[in-house]
């Protein structure tokens, strides 16, 4: 409902400007443009938030009707066609998104993160290390997460380190960074750290099938039975078709 609203208030804001103005058609001006492109691009973000990916598509249609090499236009339809599992589409928007918009940190994070999902983790790098340039950029510390994770996965480890610790320094309530140290530290028999670490990640109330695997370990760790008992049986209860439960299960 609250996206149909918002249609009628563009249809609505549109036929404003006609009265207003006295041109029969605002799109014939390019503030009428740049507005009704900007709203059809919000629209279609809203219902991409929705779930309703087919539904985003028609005002992002619309937007790039009106400017086809905007930036905030392709990027959005890439986040569609990533969300619909259509990689060579949303490859190619992101790649027009940042043929208009080449030092946009939130279009270089995005398309990154598209990077990562896909497995291309040097590439998704290379993007992540440029949109972290943007040293004004409100969601910096996302990215310094985004860096570590992708060093993780390159096994890069020290790497890796100092990108979460960046992270964790803008930003000490980032539960992918903790429990991404958490789990490094773990490895690396660092246990009392990794307990931190992980105690810090338990606060923000994140757990996952990942998580609840490292609790159980620690836990064996620090001879806490009960604590391992209650993280077993979470993993059991909430995840129990995971590959972590069947680790789980071959460490008992």
């Amino acid at each position: 409902m609250a996206l149909r609203f918002a249609l009628l208030l563009l249809v609505a804001s549109l036929c404003a400007g006609c009265v207003l103005s006295g041109d029969s058609n605002p799109l014939n001006t390019s503030k009428g443009r740049d507005e009704a492109r900007a709203a059809y691009v919000q629209l279609g973000l809203g219902y991409l938030q929705q779930g309703m990916s087919e539904r985003a598509k028609v005002p992002l249609r619309k937007a790039l009707e009106l400017a086809p090499a905007n930036a905030d236009a392709n990027a959005a339809l890439a986040l569609v066609f990533q969300a619909e599992m259509e990689p060579a589409l949303a490859d190619e928007h992101f790649r027009q998104a940042l043929a208009a918009r080449p030092d946009s940190a939130r279009i270089l994070n995005n398309y990154g993160s598209f990077l990562f999902e896909e497995k291309r983790y040097k590439e998704a790098y290379q993007r992540f290390e440029q949109a972290a340039a943007d040293t004004l950029y409100p969601e910096r510390s996302r990215v310094f997460e985004n860096l570590g994770m992708t060093a993780s996965k390159l096994g890069q480890r020290e790497l890796a380190r100092l990108q979460l610790e960046k992270a964790l320094r803008l930003n000490h309530q980032q539960p992918r960074a903790l429990l991404e140290m958490a789990e490094l530290s773990y490895e690396d028999r660092h246990y009392v750290p990794a307990r931190d670490y992980y105690d810090r990640f338990s606060l923000l109330d994140a757990q996952n099938a990942r998580s609840l695997l490292l609790g159980v370990r620690l836990a064996t760790v620090f001879e806490d039975r009960d604590k391992a008992a209650s993280y077993g049986l979470q993993l059991k209860r909430l995840y129990p078709g995971t590959p972590e439960y069947q680790q789980y299960l071959s460490e008992q």
